[in-house]
């Protein structure tokens, strides 16, 4: 399989759909939050979540982290699974505290296996929140994979049926530009992808984008 396939995937989606501006989030930590809130549900869900995070003057490092656990859970409980999520997030944050003084900025700004090591070593973060976080909240070049994604490209025959997060995400590193900007769009074109298109039931290859592809 050519690099060019990627890259038209790309260009097609990107005429069809248009910017996407993902992450929503008006900082590091609101990104590194929603990342964990996504988790298993929608976009608005995590919407509504943050709103009350916000509301309740908790959207900060120092607020959180003091915030009793059950207290979290009620807040984002709009993001589903709110008891999970609660202590992953407390998870993080004692991860950060430990090892980088409570200063997101200085996971941050992490060599990138670094700071991937360290958000993986967190109970209930795995890669594809990692990757996220490290993509949209730290600016680094690292493809994220989501179900989206797997989906997408194996009914297009373009990855094995087989493909693993690791193998999936290798040959997006491989055949494309390690850019962030790049990688940041792609992933939210394929989210849109398939949300409106290649569904897990009902998809609508008859007027996807992709068709003949």
């Amino acid at each position: 399989m050519s690099a060019n396939k990627f890259t038209e995937i790309y260009a097609l989606l990107s005429d069809h759909f248009g910017p996407q501006g993902w992450w929503p989030g008006d900082s590091p930590f609101e990104i590194m939050v929603g990342a964990v809130l996504t988790q298993n549900t929608n976009w608005e869900n995590v919407r509504k979540a943050i709103a009350n995070l916000k509301e309740a003057g908790m959207l900060s490092f120092s607020a959180l982290s003091t915030l009793p656990i059950d207290e979290l859970a009620r807040l984002i409980q709009p993001s589903g699974y709110f008891n999970i999520k609660a202590k992953r997030l407390m998870n993080l944050l004692v991860m950060i505290s430990e090892r980088y003084e409570g200063r997101l900025e200085l996971l941050l700004a992490e060599e990138l296996t670094v700071a991937r090591d360290a958000l993986l070593s967190v109970k209930g973060i795995g890669p594809e929140t990692a990757d996220s976080i490290l993509l949209y909240a730290a600016n680094h070049p690292i493809f994220v994979v989501d179900t989206y994604t797997h989906r997408i490209f194996s009914r297009h025959h373009l990855i094995p049926e087989e493909s693993d997060y690791h193998s999936l995400q290798e040959e997006f590193h491989d055949r494309l530009p390690a850019q962030s900007a790049l990688y940041n769009e792609y992933h939210a074109l394929i989210v849109a992808l398939g949300k409106e298109y290649c569904r897990k039931k009902n998809p609508r290859c008859g007027q996807c984008p992709l068709q003949g592809t």
